[in-house]
């Protein structure tokens, strides 16, 4: 009886395969969500590198070939999509590509732009002096208060005090503690 049944429906013509077609899509897209590894934080969201050498990869798999090779341990990156165990990320000029979750850190890092920056030894414009940092440099990010611009913050020996509009790295009014 199903044989029968499915002869009739086939010789309705190609609108039947059309339609079995996109079930069979639909049900494949579906699944393929399902698997996806869902971490429960924030998107976006700032990490660090964790190793020396990162592959930025034009989608989410070693299938895919790689754009860019990152050589800078503890670079600011923003993840801004997840799929599975691969993550979309943003590095400060914009170049976007997909690395491995295993390959970045939960660390906050942050990284001068621009052009040289001063660093405070409290978090108020009359502060002393004690570093001047060049673009480029990469540092640790101790703390932000939402209550004012200013993070503290770690470049090599030097502990201190920057605004948040003076490196890559964190949030308008984002907390860190």
């Amino acid at each position: 009886m199903i044989i029968i049944r499915l002869k009739r429906i086939m010789q309705k013509g190609k609108s039947f395969f059309i339609v079995i077609g996109l079930i069979l899509y639909y049900l494949l897209l579906e699944s393929s969500y399902a698997r996806n590894a869902k971490t429960g934080l924030p998107l976006p969201r700032f990490v660090s590198l964790r190793a020396d050498i990162v592959n930025f990869r034009t989608g989410p798999g070693l299938r895919y070939p790689i754009e860019w090779v990152y050589q800078k341990k503890f670079m600011p990156l923003e993840i801004i999509a997840e799929f599975d165990t691969w993550r979309k990320v943003r590095d400060w000029e914009n170049t976007q590509g997909w690395v491995h979750q295993s390959t970045l850190s939960g660390k906050r890092t942050l990284i001068i732009t621009n052009s040289t920056q001063t660093v405070r030894k409290y978090g108020n414009v009359k502060s002393t002096v004690i570093a001047e940092a060049e673009p480029g440099v990469i540092g640790k990010l101790l703390s932000c208060e939402t209550s004012n611009d200013w993070c503290k913050v770690e470049l090599g020996k030097y502990q201190g005090w920057l605004r948040r509009a003076q490196f890559w790295g964190v949030y308008a009014r984002e907390f860190i503690e």
